[in-house]
């Protein structure tokens, strides 16, 4: 992150299903206009880093800054407003609705005015969603409902994506287009990205962050983080060699 404006600050973050402490004081910081990819087993807590910068859950120590202001006691729709979007696990468009229904839900964050501008972006991002504009959600291939997720959230105007399984369910040649579009995505956007694809995280991170136990155990650029011993027998596998 060196030389680059701190973006996202999470500082000694503990958070809690119940009375299960799923966050164990975790630090991460993203630069702006970085990819920061977290990995981990299921369960390691990434998804809910993602959720507690949202505020949901809240986290119950420690703080959580974006763009220099704290957000840790905000609601999560004031969160949103200051520009943060995330695109969640399982995607969770709405099936019934068509896709042009679905990216109006996303812009009600945003400024009203700029919804002809902001649809006419997204579509030049998302070609194959304005031919199917009319066609509801449910309808779409897994990787085209993938692509409405992320289009959703980029109509709110976002600072930060958080993305989680971007490539969960995906063909190979969906694969390989949901890595090009984050990437044209993302010249004008920050992410933070929980990815399994080691392939994929290896391919857009600048930062690996490895969470074990919803700790930090680990975090770097790729060189680094492939040359970790310990991650390498947990995670890379083959692709470590």
């Amino acid at each position: 992150m060196t030389g680059q404006t701190l973006m996202l600050a999470i500082s000694g973050v503990h958070a809690f299903y119940g009375n299960i402490e799923a966050l164990r004081g975790v630090d991460l910081e993203v630069g702006a206009g970085e990819i920061v990819a977290l990995i981990g087993a299921n369960g390691a807590g990434k998804s809910t880093l993602l959720m507690t910068v949202c505020g949901r859950p809240r986290a119950a120590r420690g703080r959580v800054l974006f763009d220099g202001r704290d957000l840790t006691r905000l609601e999560t729709f004031e969160i949103v407003r200051r520009g943060i979007a995330q695109v969640p696990e399982g995607r969770r468009i709405f099936p019934r609705m068509t896709v042009l229904e679905n990216l109006q839900i996303g812009a009600t964050s945003a400024d009203p005015a700029c919804f002809d501008e902001d649809l006419a972006r997204v579509f030049g991002l998302f070609p194959i969603l304005q031919q199917r504009q009319g066609q509801r959600g449910g309808t779409l291939s897994g990787g085209e409902q993938q692509m409405l997720a992320i289009a959703r959230a980029m109509m709110l105007e976002p600072k930060i994506i958080l993305l989680d399984e971007p490539t969960a369910g995906m063909s190979h040649s969906e694969t390989e287009y949901a890595v090009a579009l984050i990437r044209r995505v993302t010249q004008r956007k920050t992410l933070v990205m929980v990815e399994h694809d080691m392939r994929v995280v290896f391919d857009l991170a600048d930062t690996i962050t490895v969470l074990v136990y919803g700790q930090v155990v680990a975090s770097g650029p790729p060189a680094e983080i492939r040359a970790n011993r310990a991650v390498q027998e947990a995670y890379l596998g083959a692709l470590a060699a």
